[in-house]
């Protein structure tokens, strides 16, 4: 029962985060072979100015163990 959170700077449409989200639970299923009832998506909105401390410190940084796409790009 895969459950994908995602967090994007906002501004995106409702129409890119669903087809966001369908390319996400797309790929899910055909890379741990679940099948499309089992597979939700979330989408949050961070405002830039609070990425930092919102999603870089304690979803990235401080849970680095988990991370097995890490970004290319250090907070300013």
């Amino acid at each position: 029962m895969p459950h994908v959170i995602i967090k994007l700077y906002a501004g995106r449409s409702e129409a890119q985060k669903h087809q966001i989200a369908e390319a996400v639970a797309q790929a899910v299923m055909a890379s741990a072979g679940s099948s499309e009832a089992a597979v939700s998506v979330s989408i949050e909105d961070v405002d830039p100015e609070h990425w930092n401390e919102k999603v870089f410190e304690p979803d990235i940084r401080s849970r680095a163990e988990t991370l097995y796409k890490k970004p290319g790009y250090e907070p300013k």
